[in-house]
């Protein structure tokens, strides 16, 4: 692998950025107490979904911080103008939002370590960054990693926003994380892509790291979930594999909803915050931002 060969035409472009200020977030602080722990099977004694929430959990407090470092060592390359100054913005809020997700996860991640569960996924994640370091990857091949692993949990997010089913039987304070977890992915969906635009970041290195990022998600979220159903006595039920089948082939299975919005991203004319429209108000963005509003008392704004 050589180091950031990410030198074309598109480099010596000037920043192609959305007009005006397209963002608007925030930090908060989710309010609730994982102290006291949660039931093993805390989704709605499904072991299948609980396991697999678990394993996606385990991955975060690495992966948030890789995508802290990938925005922040970018964002110096970003020279500071009226054009850049909204992006700027973002991104720092950007940071503070994947912080907050990054302390909550590991608070999360210590309640399954005392439920017997064992992390892989994290040292997986840190072993291949450590590797990559080494080699002297650049910093916008990390940033074009984090735009593909932003696409990827922004679609997951909608599909958990969209389907009330999706988390309906699950512990309350469960359902409140995963979904503040998901609306918050969904504001900040834009940030990294945007930035590795306005840094000529091109489309066959987007798209390459984008299959890197889809082929991994996959394998260590499939092992990982496999890891924590065994430890659990789970992993060979027949309850379990069923609940796997309905969770990615169902009537709203995940494999139906977000197989399209995962694709859309290896178009050269793709952009995040590019909806496609459902139903009347039901873009993604507008349901984020009603569950935000209607559970205010689950959070505390930052800033």
């Amino acid at each position: 692998m050589t180091p950031d060969p990410l030198r074309s035409a598109a480099s010596a472009a000037a920043p192609s950025l959305p007009s005006g200020n397209p963002y608007a977030l925030t930090v908060r602080k989710l309010e609730i107490d994982l102290s006291a722990g949660f039931d093993r099977h805390w989704h709605g004694g499904d072991a299948f979904l609980s396991q697999y929430l678990n394993a996606l959990s385990m991955s975060f407090p690495v992966g948030e911080q890789s995508f802290i470092d990938a925005v922040r060592d970018c964002a110096k390359l970003l020279p500071r103008t009226p054009a850049t100054a909204a992006l700027h913005d973002a991104i720092a809020q950007f940071i503070g939002q994947e912080a907050t997700h990054r302390h909550i996860h590991g608070l999360y991640n210590a309640q399954l370590e005392k439920q017997g569960l064992v992390n892989r996924w994290q040292h997986w994640a840190t072993a291949r960054i450590d590797y990559a370091t080494k080699r002297g990857v650049g910093p916008r091949h990390f940033l074009a990693v984090t735009a593909a692993y932003e696409h990827l949990t922004a679609v997951l997010a909608d599909h958990m926003l969209r389907h009330g089913d999706a988390l309906g039987q699950a512990d309350p304070k469960m359902q409140t994380l995963w979904r503040w977890h998901a609306a918050e992915e969904t504001e900040h969906r834009a940030v990294a892509y945007d930035l590795y635009q306005a840094l000529g970041g091109n489309h066959a290195w987007r798209i390459r790291w984008y299959a890197y990022a889809l082929l991994l998600f996959c394998v260590d979220s499939g092992r990982q979930t496999a890891l924590n159903l065994w430890r659990d006595g789970s992993l060979f039920k027949p309850a379990t594999w069923w609940s796997a089948t309905k969770y990615f082939w169902g009537k709203h299975g995940v494999v139906w909803h977000c197989t399209a919005p995962l694709l859309a991203y290896f178009r050269r004319d793709f952009h995040p915050d590019q909806e496609a429209v459902t139903a009347p108000g039901q873009q993604t963005s507008a349901i984020a931002q009603r569950w935000l509003k209607e559970h205010d008392e689950s959070f505390r704004v930052v800033r």
